[in-house]
């Protein structure tokens, strides 16, 4: 699983900082999780190709988080794509985009499918036989999801040298990758187990922006290996998270530490503050394993 952030600073785009979008790369996929202004651009910087994108996940509608879209949407039609493309986001993006697309008759030649949000709980909006996408109800301004990407578990892995060791005849390789246990030539059953390999641990992210500290999402992304969470504000600034329905870095590592999460990413900062280290430092006195998000920049989960 890997993440490539695109843009993850707070409200206007500046030239060397760009609004919130991701690419999470999982299983194949490689689905685009907000999509504010400048995101095309930075796909490109980023040498992603745009073909391999079929699903879009929107938190909320505010401009910095999908004002990028209409574009995206426009290039693809420009670029002769016939792929059907998913959208998923709160109730009413429909209505925003088709405007867009009527108004500047631009109308797409590939099927536009929007999966309308508007439950206040947690849903599973797409799986298929490798992946999961449940939503996050976040606590913002104006209705606003997170999203939880989980894998689904692999087969058990043949064991080369069990299967040689128990002199298991190669018809039954195909049969013991299924789960069926080994049958010997006197008829001795060998367990699945005892002739296969645990697979690799599937691997969850869950992204949570933008939020004021939420305590409810707690049950959601316990135990993830990576939580994406906002931080716009710095601990001297707490009072405006109660206007805004933002956070801070501190209250970001309150629910990593409390969500039991492997690794914490920090990202939708202001730009009122002189170094994004500042987020990282206030974070790491309360969560050991913390991460900056900054645009350009890949993780491996």
């Amino acid at each position: 699983m890997k993440l490539t952030i695109l843009g993850c600073y707070s409200a206007t785009p500046r030239t060397f900082t760009n609004p919130t979008s991701q690419i999470l790369e999982i299983r194949n996929h490689l689905f685009l999780i907000d999509c504010g202004e400048g995101t095309q651009v930075q796909l490109r910087k980023n040498k992603i190709k745009f073909s391999r994108i079929k699903h879009i996940f929107i938190s909320h509608l505010h401009g910095d988080h999908f004002f990028g879209l209409p574009g995206l949407i426009s290039t693809f039609r420009l670029l002769g794509r016939e792929t059907e493309m998913h959208i998923y986001g709160p109730k009413g993006i429909k209505e925003a985009i088709t405007l867009f697309l009527k108004l500047g008759d631009s109308w797409t030649n590939y099927p536009l499918i929007f999966h309308e949000l508007d439950s206040k709980e947690s849903e599973l909006v797409f799986e298929d036989e490798k992946v999961s996408v449940h939503t996050i109800p976040l606590d913002h301004r104006v209705y606003t999801n997170g999203f939880l990407f989980k894998e689904k578990s692999l087969p058990r892995k043949l064991d080369v040298d069990a299967v040689a060791k128990h002199e298991i005849d190669r018809s039954q390789y195909n049969n013991i990758k299924n789960g069926a246990d080994g049958v010997l030539e006197n008829g001795e059953i060998i367990s699945n187990k005892d002739l296969t390999i645990d697979p690799p641990s599937p691997k969850s992210y869950a992204f949570c922006s933008d939020t004021a500290y939420n305590e409810a999402i707690l049950p959601l992304i316990k135990n993830v290996n990576t939580l994406y969470h906002e931080s716009t504000f710095l601990e001297t600034n707490v009072d405006l998270c109660k206007k805004t329905k933002h956070a801070t870095a501190k209250q970001a590592a309150q629910i990593a530490l409390k969500a039991n999460v492997d690794n914490l990413i920090l990202g939708h900062y202001s730009t009122r503050y002189k170094s994004i280290d500042l987020f990282k430092e206030e974070a790491l006195e309360v969560f050991p394993d913390v991460e900056l998000a900054d645009d350009g920049k890949s993780f491996e989960i």
